[in-house]
């Protein structure tokens, strides 16, 4: 039963594999330095980001600053990532500020919407 198996896959793969020997050849061209180096340059600054975050992490005690600079440098790594790799940096000013503006001010907005939250009484 295993060789009638072995003769039968044998005789599809060559059937398969004559039926697509017409087709064209893929060449493959040499890959470009320059993005490779731009990948790496934008893998190391995100991993430096990540790395002060990490430090910040494990050494700084709880509290508002703390939580402050961890969403700051967040959004730096969330615009950095978005200027890179949809290539926003790359396009017309305008566009990346409006984006960028109200983005802000919908941040501005929750930050006051928590702060005027916590000051208000408890009924």
């Amino acid at each position: 039963m295993g060789i009638c198996i072995h003769i039968l896959l044998s005789r599809i793969t060559t059937i398969f594999m004559a039926h697509h020997s017409n087709e064209p050849q893929v060449t493959v061209l040499p890959p470009d330095k320059e993005k490779i180096k731009k990948l790496w340059t934008v893998a190391g600054i995100l991993g430096a980001v990540t790395a002060v975050e990490f430090v910040i992490a494990f050494t700084m005690s709880h509290g508002p600053a703390k939580t402050a600079i961890f969403v700051i440098l967040t959004i730096v790594k969330a615009g950095y990532i978005v200027g890179e790799f949809m290539h926003l940096r790359y396009e017309v000013k305008v566009l990346f500020w409006a984006i960028l503006i109200p983005t802000l001010f919908i941040i501005w907005m929750l930050v006051a919407f928590v702060y005027e939250g916590m000051q208000m009484p408890v009924f």
